[in-house]
């Protein structure tokens, strides 16, 4: 049996509005595994030609079991927010390219997932538009060369130290070099980045915030470089998904403001029907 045919068979979810459990025509439970077959056709239709159903639904599937909090929340917003990365093209989980972030919506007291685009993710959209040779984003430490200005003689130089401590980490920067020969380049400390994590992610005490904190720095940095890029409108779009929510997999995404991170909350009574190498999530 395949990974992918045992994760069908134990990752059990609530399919209906009352809180029982759905079943199936021969009596079996109703799977998320069982809902994403469904989908299948419109993730295909919607997938780029790098990607597959059969693929973003195994990937779909090991990082519900990775992360079971996923399957606590509005199953509807769990599948938008797939169907939202089969749109975009990016694979969710430890590639970067997105997250498929559980939180309470404080407003209505429900669990939704938000999607949220990663450092990578960002990058291969920036690349789509075609107008962009090279982007990229990078860590300054205290110890490293670091100098730039800006103005009509802007420039950019950056030699990091290569052998010994580096030091504290101060700031990040991201540039892109433009096909036509142009380019550009946005630089920021910790602070203002941490600023705009604070006004701005709902996630910003936990999930990849806390996990892989550099690598969403310079995904900061990189929306901000966004603003002076020669990118089309859709690519802008595409970018503005960020950290939305689609309460269903055929509705438009949309920012919700008042969420608060599942992991500081301890979710009292919930049973998460699911069992994932042999225990019962509880």
């Amino acid at each position: 049996m395949t990974q992918a045919e045992k994760l069908k068979n134990q990752l059990a979810v609530k399919a209906n509005g009352n809180g029982q459990m759905a079943k199936k025509q021969d009596g079996g439970k109703v799977t998320v595994a069982d809902l994403l077959q469904q989908m299948k056709p419109e993730l295909e239709r919607a997938l780029p030609k790098h990607l597959n159903g059969d693929r973003l639904i195994r990937i779909a599937l090991t990082e519900m079991r990775r992360n079971p909090e996923l399957l606590s929340c509005e199953i509807k917003s769990l599948l938008g927010a797939i169907m939202q990365a089969a749109q975009l093209g990016l694979e969710p989980g430890l590639l970067g390219h997105c997250y498929l972030i559980p939180f309470k919506n404080r407003k209505n007291g429900t669990k939704e997932v938000q999607f949220v685009i990663g450092y990578k993710g960002l990058i291969d959209l920036v690349r789509r538009s075609g107008e962009v040779e090279t982007i990229k984003a990078e860590a300054v430490y205290e110890n490293d060369e670091f100098e730039f200005e800006y103005g009509l003689d802007e420039r950019l130089r950056h030699k990091p130290l290569l052998f010994g401590d580096r030091g504290k980490l101060i700031g990040f920067y991201a540039y892109a070099k433009f096909k036509d020969g142009g380019h550009a380049f946005h630089v920021m400390s910790v602070e203002e980045i941490n600023r705009l994590r604070d006004k701005y992610s709902r996630a910003k005490e936990s999930g990849p915030w806390r996990e892989e904190y550099e690598a969403m720095a310079k995904k900061t940095v990189i929306r901000q470089l966004i603003k002076y890029l020669p990118i089309s409108i859709e690519i802008q779009r595409n970018v503005s998904l960020d950290e939305t929510v689609r309460r269903d997999f055929n509705e438009e995404p949309e920012h919700v403001e008042d969420y608060v991170d599942m992991e500081a909350e301890y979710l009292e009574g919930e049973v998460i029907e699911t069992e994932v190498e042999g225990t019962v999530q509880e």
